[in-house]
C-alpha cells in the first residue's frame, strides 16, 4: 500500500477511515476529530470570503454554504464594513455555527492597507462576538501547511485542494476557497485550550 501524505491522513481521519497503525509518526492524529460547524472567514474590504463547513466523526467534511461579500469601490468604508458585518451575522443566525475561524493579516504593503484590513476583520469579529461564538485566528502560512501541505501554496492550489477535500464538483471562488481553508485548518489543528483565540 502506498504511503499516505499528511493531508491524505487528515482527510481520512476526518472521515473516520484512518486506522490507528497508519499514524505512528503523527501523534496529533490520535486525538478525537473536531465535530461541529465552523465558519471560515477570509477578510477583505471589497471581497470577504465566507465558508461554512460541517465536521462530524465518521464521515467526510461537508461544505454547507459559501459566499463572497462583494462591496463595490463606490461604497464607503462604513458601508463596506456594515455589509461584512451583516453577512457574517446572517451565516451565524441561520446555521448553528460552533466556532469562527479567521485568517490573520501577517504582511501588508502600507499602513493604510493594514488599517482597512483590520477594519474588515473587526467587522467580522464583532459579529461573531455579538452572537457569542468563539473566534480563532490562523496565519496564512499555517493554513496552507495544514491544508495543502506547503506554506507557499498558490491560490489555485488552495482551490484545487479544497475541491478535493470537500468532494466539490466545481472549484470554489478564490476568497471562498481561502475561507474554507481556514475552517479546515481549524478543524485539523484545534485544541480544547484557547491557543490561537482572538483575545
Amino acid at each position: 500500500m502506498a504511503r499516505m501524505s499528511v493531508r491524505q491522513m487528515w482527510k481520512a481521519k476526518l472521515a473516520g477511515t484512518l486506522a490507528a497503525r497508519a499514524w505512528p509518526e503523527a501523534p496529533d492524529l490520535r486525538r478525537p476529530p473536531f465535530t461541529g460547524r465552523v465558519l471560515g472567514i477570509d477578510p477583505s474590504l471589497r471581497g470577504t470570503g465566507l465558508a461554512l463547513i460541517e465536521f462530524a466523526a465518521g464521515r467526510p467534511a461537508v461544505l454547507l454554504r459559501t459566499r463572497t461579500v462583494r462591496v463595490p469601490a463606490r461604497r464607503s468604508l462604513a458601508e463596506a464594513l456594515a455589509e461584512i458585518h451583516r453577512a457574517v451575522m446572517e451565516f451565524l443566525d441561520e446555521t448553528g455555527v460552533r466556532h469562527v475561524a479567521l485568517e490573520q493579516t501577517i504582511y501588508v504593503q502600507n499602513f493604510q492597507t493594514a488599517q482597512i484590513l483590520g477594519a474588515a476583520r473587526g467587522a467580522a469579529i464583532a459579529a461573531a462576538a455579538l452572537r457569542g461564538r468563539p473566534v480563532f485566528e490562523y496565519p496564512p502560512l499555517r493554513v496552507k501547511q495544514a491544508v495543502v501541505g506547503a506554506g507557499r501554496a498558490s491560490k489555485q492550489q488552495m482551490q484545487r485542494t479544497m475541491m478535493a477535500l470537500l468532494g466539490q464538483g466545481a472549484v470554489l471562488a478564490p476568497d471562498e476557497a481561502d475561507a474554507a481553508g481556514v475552517a479546515m485548518c481549524h478543524a485539523l489543528t484545534w485544541r480544547e485550550e484557547s491557543a490561537g483565540r482572538v483575545s
